[in-house]
């Protein structure tokens, strides 16, 4: 029995990125919101590869050249007796957007927000070249992964394969510290 594999999520042409900014800035960022976070507005790829699923089981994708490093580097830290997992992957703009207002509808103010999470139209998730990345024993998405061994590794090792830690404390774009935010920048 073949076994299809799922279709990439749609992402936002240019018209659309600008609609959900628009949109966005409604809801209440600050419309110099990119000046302010040294932040541009990020382009989605054309072309989105399968990395497998995620801790939650839902299916990732990310550019091709960052997949095809993202696995090469799994598998080098695999190894090494390490386990990397993948949290989050490519998100659109759109998606971004429907992550800001759930986390109004929490009651969080836009200020809180900000500081956790890019803008929609702003996120390097956008690009499909940002992981966000667990390991085993540590809570996905909290600052205790900084302890753990994989994040150790990817210190010593990430850079081999073109990613970068994009969020580290006191970062210029006023991001919370996001030890589990990696970024491929290789051309």
């Amino acid at each position: 029995m073949h076994v299809q594999s799922p279709l990439p999520p749609a992402r936002c042409d240019t018209a659309q990125r600008l609609r959900v900014i628009e949109a966005a800035f409604a809801l209440g960022i600050p419309r110099d919101y990119g000046r302010k976070h040294r932040q541009r507005v990020v382009r989605e790829p054309r072309e989105l590869l399968s990395i497998g699923d995620d801790i939650h089981g839902r299916h990732q994708w990310l550019a091709p050249r960052a997949a095809r490093a993202w696995q090469r580097m799994r598998s080098a830290a695999a190894s090494d007796g390490i386990v990397l997992q993948v949290v989050s992957a490519f998100r659109s703009a759109s998606y971004q957007l429907v992550i800001i207002e759930r986390k109004l509808e929490r009651g969080l103010s836009m200020d809180e927000i900000l500081r956790v999470s890019a803008a929609p139209g702003f996120s390097e998730h956008h690009s499909g070249r940002a992981l966000d990345i667990s390991t085993p024993d540590y809570a996905a998405l909290e600052e205790e992964f900084d302890e753990s061994p994989a994040f150790a590794w990817l210190q010593r090792e990430a850079r081999r394969f073109g990613y970068a830690l994009s969020y580290p404390r006191g970062n210029r774009h006023g991001i919370a510290y996001e030890p589990w935010h990696w970024c491929w920048h290789r051309p």
